[in-house]
């Protein structure tokens, strides 16, 4: 059988030395509020009575804590700023290439019966 997620909570704790009290800070940071109990619950064996299993949403959560403890908060830029920034760029218009209809032996998708594939074709060596 492979790994639960208890397992995979359990391996990152070993593997990043984490204690029960940064676990609840890293799941503070996405704003999942967690008791040192309901985290031991976790890390049981499985044939104890007060095991509990580690559902997908917690496992998550944690994740996405851990990403924002280790590399911080991302910022975000304002709307006004980027579309500054694109406005501001002069992207080069590529040459433009001989297109050459191309066929193909696979079927074409639903509204796409009339098109044409268009493949660029590559400079020779010497030209």
């Amino acid at each position: 059988m492979g790994l639960t997620n208890n397992d995979i909570l359990k391996k990152i704790r070993v593997a990043l030395k984490l204690r029960d009290d940064d676990i609840v800070r890293i799941l503070k940071h996405v704003d999942y509020d967690i008791t040192k109990s309901e985290l031991g619950a976790f890390f049981r064996a499985e044939e104890h009575t007060k095991y509990t299993e580690l559902k997908d949403q917690i496992l998550r959560n944690f994740l996405n804590g851990l990403v924002i403890e280790k590399r911080g908060r991302m910022e975000r830029k304002k709307p006004e700023e980027n579309s500054k920034a694109t406005k501001n760029k002069s992207t080069p218009t590529p040459p433009a290439a001989k297109e050459t209809p191309v066929k193909s032996n696979r079927k074409p998708f639903a509204g796409e019966a009339g098109k044409t594939i268009q493949r660029k074709r590559r400079p020779r060596i010497g030209e």
